[in-house]
């Protein structure tokens, strides 16, 4: 269930967590989403084998780093 507390922002930009939504965490770092209209918290998720075969690519030239990247970056913006 969610839940929705009202946070105030202090001059330096801080938001202070409270301690029972720190201690469920069980971590000391976050990831901030700039979405378009949000910004979300999340806790940084150390496990990145969850994206390993995430993403199915049809690109060329996989033994070429930079023409692989650039071919992406077209696919992505096009």
């Amino acid at each position: 269930m969610s839940k929705v507390e009202i946070k105030t922002v202090d001059t330096q930009g801080r938001i202070i967590l409270p301690k029972s939504w720190r201690n469920r965490l069980k971590t000391n770092s976050v990831v901030v989403i700039d979405e378009d209209d949000r910004l979300e918290i999340r806790p940084v998720d150390s496990n990145l084998l969850r994206f390993v075969d995430a993403v199915e690519v049809d690109a060329e030239h996989f033994s070429d780093y930079h023409k692989l990247r650039k071919g992406l970056r077209k696919d992505a913006f096009h």
